[in-house]
């Protein structure tokens, strides 16, 4: 089975997780595919997109 590569310009790193490319676009990550509509990333590049969406993932839940 093939593994996917992470969705961000210039990474090799094998992907971990997937997100919509907008999510990944405001975190501050800029994808390699303009046009897909979900990002593979890679557990570096996760633990970027974690920290970059930590508030706005508490304030969600708090108002669920």
């Amino acid at each position: 089975m093939a593994e996917d590569k992470c969705g961000v310009a210039g990474c090799d790193e094998v992907a971990v997780r997937s997100y919509a490319r907008e999510a990944c676009e405001q975190a501050g990550l800029k994808p390699e595919n303009e046009n897909a509509r979900r990002m593979r990333l890679c557990k570096e590049h996760n633990k970027q997109f974690k920290k970059a969406t930590k508030t706005d993932r508490k304030l969600e839940t708090l108002g669920r």
